[in-house]
């Protein structure tokens, strides 16, 4: 296995990718929708691995939904970053990963392949994440755990 941490600029939004891909191995998408571009995408995922993501304020978490609302974008609300967008399915969570957060980001050098997904309804877009995205844990902590 291996491990890449990542974070947003001040290190509210930490994320650890644990992928059966070296960094240099994964493929990388760029998804064409309007958000994605917008924030210059580079996504990476492996679902045979494990995504962990710890937001230490909650406070400053934010969750954008847009198009079917079936996946949160996880934003920092004082530095502006784009970690990843999570899926929550039932009591299983996945996740889609944001390469340029990592701290050894550069590793992911793979040209990105630009992907669009509209189309999909809400139920294949579900399916699909459950596929290709990865088995992700999100961990809120309190207050007076940070």
């Amino acid at each position: 296995m291996h491990d890449s941490h990542g974070q947003c600029h001040c290190g509210n939004l930490e994320v650890a990718f644990r992928s059966t891909m070296a960094p240099e191995e994964t493929p990388v998408r760029a998804c064409q929708c309007s958000f994605c571009r917008k924030h210059g995408v580079r996504a990476v995922t492996d679902p045979a691995g494990a995504a962990e993501i710890t937001v230490h304020h909650p406070d400053r978490l934010i969750r954008y939904q847009f198009g079917h609302r079936a996946a949160d974008f996880l934003l920092c609300a004082v530095c502006g970053v784009y970690v990843a967008a999570v899926m929550e399915d039932g009591e299983d969570a996945y996740a889609t990963l944001i390469a340029n957060v990592m701290d050894e980001h550069w590793r992911f050098k793979g040209v990105p392949a630009q992907v669009s997904y509209v189309g999909e309804d809400a139920a294949e877009r579900r399916q699909r994440r459950r596929e290709k995205w990865t088995p992700a844990t999100l961990t809120i902590l309190s207050e007076a755990e940070t």
